[in-house]
């Protein structure tokens, strides 16, 4: 819920200045107007409230010509602490709909390819969506950081819409000289797979001393993450490490600053499922990743 007395510095990533005054509104819907123009809505917290997703999935009709949102939506730092000075992009991964037009529109993967622009994600088998788990520990961790120091990045603005394109979402890492981005997944993988792993980039457009970075943030992240939610290590992928260096994803291999992707548990498998669906682990899942975020920029 909105705390009064606060007030909320959104800045779009291309550096116009929005100042939202106190209110009664949810983040959501002025995290959207961020996005889409200076003009603000009313808001009013130091911290961001999922409002705006459904736990379920869902097929909701969108615009055939919808396009898919850029430019991200800057957050200023609630608190001085330990992060201050640094800038975190935060990538929800997904897009809160299902939009065939977005879906099958092609964009650089990195790598001389082309791949999607970017899909809804899985869901449990209960129905519970990738996007909606995405969005919840994304505003979770945005909180942490920011009340650390950090001033926070979020890729999309809200859990509604279509995009960023994969492609777009590392850029938005580049243009605001991010100094780490975190993707945040869920696998849908086979049933009786288990666990989380993190994916990075086997060569990123940073060139080799980013790509070093980002195999050492994979490992920080890692611990923290098995550390933080008890979460098991893949049992299917990375060969009992945890961690999966790939060339096909787009928003890794674009990157110009250290960048990782985590894929928190396996949304078909039923004990990875609870977890992944609580609000409690979605918090620990934050808190593991903020604390990995800190580590990682301490030993720069």
């Amino acid at each position: 819920m909105a705390r009064s007395g606060n007030r909320l510095r959104l800045l779009t990533a291309v550096g116009a200045a929005v100042v939202v005054a106190a209110g009664a509104l949810t983040a959501a819907p002025a995290l959207e107007a961020a996005a889409h123009g200076p003009t603000a809505a009313p808001a009013a917290t130091a911290d961001l409230v999922d409002r705006s997703s459904s736990s379920l999935a869902t097929s909701t009709r969108v615009n055939p010509n919808a396009r898919p949102s850029t430019g991200g939506v800057r957050l200023a730092p609630t608190k001085r602490g330990a992060l201050n000075g640094s800038v975190i992009v935060v990538d929800p991964g997904h897009n809160g709909v299902y939009s065939r037009a977005i879906n099958t529109r092609l964009v650089p993967d990195g790598r001389g390819g082309r791949k999607a622009c970017n899909t809804s994600g899985t869901s449990t088998n209960s129905g519970f969506a990738e996007h909606a788990h995405n969005w919840s520990v994304a505003t979770r961790l945005s909180n942490l950081l920011r009340a650390r120091g950090a001033t926070v990045v979020l890729t999309r603005p809200n859990d509604r819409g279509v995009g960023p394109c994969v492609d777009e979402r590392a850029a938005i890492g580049n243009r605001n000289r991010a100094d780490l981005a975190i993707s945040i997944h869920a696998d849908g993988a086979a049933a009786s797979a288990r666990g989380f792993h993190i994916i990075r980039s086997s060569s990123m457009a940073g060139g080799a001393s980013v790509t070093k970075e980002s195999a050492r943030l994979a490992t920080i992240t890692r611990d923290a993450f098995a550390r933080g939610t008890g979460m098991p290590r893949s049992t299917y992928l990375g060969r009992g490490s945890a961690i999966t260096p790939r060339a096909d994803i787009a928003g890794l291999n674009n990157s110009r600053v250290p960048a990782v992707l985590l894929e928190a548990g396996n949304m078909r498998n039923a004990r990875d499922a609870a977890l992944l669906r609580s609000g409690q682990f979605q918090q620990r899942q934050a808190a593991a990743l903020a604390d990995a975020a800190q580590q990682f920029l301490r030993r720069r």
